[in-house]
């Protein structure tokens, strides 16, 4: 028994998530993957895991740019071992670099003031489109075995636009000093990629996704709680509103520490949080998330650290997540990394989770 109510083990991981989502009480929790994982980790059995219940959790990307002042130019080479990845955004008033080793970027595109000119440049007289397609190619390849949700990758990864410059543009210690300063230029580009965010947004929402995420790999500790005030609330009551007149609801991916926006977290109406992460990588237990916000969609994410614990130790982890995201609207998902000793963690996570707790 889970939660004090009967498992039922006939019912899909589509359905049993599908039910969570609608806040039906979880019988069975689902344990999901990102399909990221699923598409660029060859090494991980994932039939075998399939096969024991682990479901996916697949992203629909909703619109597509079509671009009047932009041309990209991208580059591959073998380098010491590694792959080399170089990316340049060509636009009449010059032009922008980043280049990656493998998966991870090693230089952003701005770096100057300029380059933010640069970069309202790359983005003006452009058209956002619906791309209701990728909806349906969705349904085709996960089938049963998860829940489709929507995403925004128009704009760097997906995110609001403050979060689009810190992680995906400029970076970090840059990122900072600018915001900081109030530099005109990033101003400006933040003023004109609000607008043109709000405008994807429109047009997501002629999709047939319900469930759409916003990317944000919120970072509180540099961001900051007078800054999420000031530069990220006010967008996103711009973008609830727009959902909730087209009955679309918005996840939001914080996988950090939310301990001093909590009660901002509390007044904004999102749906769902996103690998919520509890201590050590948060600074919230399941416990207090429930709590504090009773009727949000937990996408629960158990620190990476739990699965090198003892089979015993991991099994009573798992099960105090399970217990205090419930009785409603929670799963459990792989959404940071895969876990270590995958082979014997994962399958070891979704027999417990089958069995009666």
């Amino acid at each position: 028994m889970l939660n004090g109510l009967t498992n039922d083990n006939t019912m899909t991981n589509r359905s049993r998530l599908e039910s969570a989502l609608q806040g039906v009480p979880v019988t069975q929790p689902v344990y999901a993957v990102y399909d990221w994982f699923v598409k660029n980790r060859p090494l991980v059995d994932w039939p075998r895991l399939f096969a024991l219940g682990l479901g996916q959790i697949y992203h629909a990307n909703l619109i597509r740019h079509e671009h009047s002042n932009l041309r990209i130019v991208e580059t591959v080479r073998r380098l010491n071992g590694q792959t080399r990845r170089d990316v340049r955004w060509i636009t009449d008033l010059g032009e922008l670099h980043e280049w990656y080793l493998d998966e991870w970027r090693q230089e952003h595109f701005i770096k100057t003031p300029e380059d933010y000119r640069i970069m309202r440049r790359a983005w003006e007289g452009g058209k956002v489109v619906a791309n209701g397609a990728a909806f349906t190619v969705a349904e085709k390849e996960l089938g049963d075995n998860g829940v489709k949700l929507g995403q925004i990758a128009g704009m760097g990864s997906g995110r609001t636009p403050l979060m689009v410059l810190q992680v995906d543009w400029v970076g970090l210690g840059q990122w900072s000093v600018d915001l900081a300063d109030e530099l005109p230029a990033m101003m400006e580009l933040l003023e004109f990629m609000n607008e043109l965010k709000l405008e994807e947004f429109r047009q997501a929402i002629l999709t047939p996704v319900r469930q759409i995420k916003l990317w944000e790999n919120l970072s509180i500790q540099t961001l900051g709680p007078v800054h999420y005030r000031r530069h990220l609330v006010p967008l996103y009551l711009k973008i609830l509103s727009l959902l909730n007149t087209a009955g679309k609801r918005l996840v939001v991916h914080y996988d950090g520490q939310l301990r001093v926006i909590a009660e901002e977290i509390a007044q904004l109406d999102f749906d769902g949080l996103d690998s919520f992460t509890p201590p050590p990588e948060g600074d919230m237990t399941v416990a207090e998330a429930r709590q504090r916000w009773p009727d949000k969609m937990l996408w629960c994410h158990p620190p990476l650290g739990w699965y090198r614990e003892r089979g015993e130790t991991l099994g009573q982890l798992i099960k105090g997540m399970v217990q205090d995201a419930g009785p409603n609207r929670f799963c459990l998902m792989i959404s940071e990394d895969i876990p270590p000793d995958w082979e014997r963690t994962v399958p070891q996570v979704l027999a417990l989770l089958r069995k009666e707790l």
